[in-house]
């Protein structure tokens, strides 16, 4: 199963970084269930359960990897054509 990664919120709005995201808006493949969650609860449930998350852009499918950074704060990010992307800094604010 798969979670689809549609809308992010950082607070403030300013800082275009993945690490300052602070919540996604995600639909489930398996059932449509929708819902707007923290990054780490989103994160939590992603390493909890053996799935996978990613975003859409236009046909193509961007597989996003759970990384951590020097200080420990883990956070999504796209990984695309063996390079990592921005494709989720690029999906509309909630």
């Amino acid at each position: 199963m798969a979670l689809q990664i549609t809308g992010i919120r950082k607070p403030g709005g300013r800082s275009n970084s993945h690490e300052a995201i602070s919540h996604y808006r995600w639909r489930k493949d398996a059932n449509g269930e929708t819902g707007i969650d923290t990054r780490i609860d989103v994160i939590s449930y992603l390493e909890r359960n053996g799935e996978k998350a990613y975003v859409k852009v236009g046909n193509l499918t961007a597989w996003c990897a759970i990384r951590t950074n020097e200080h420990g704060t883990k956070y999504l990010q796209t990984h695309a054509d063996n390079q990592w992307s921005d494709n989720l800094l690029s999906l509309p604010e909630v």
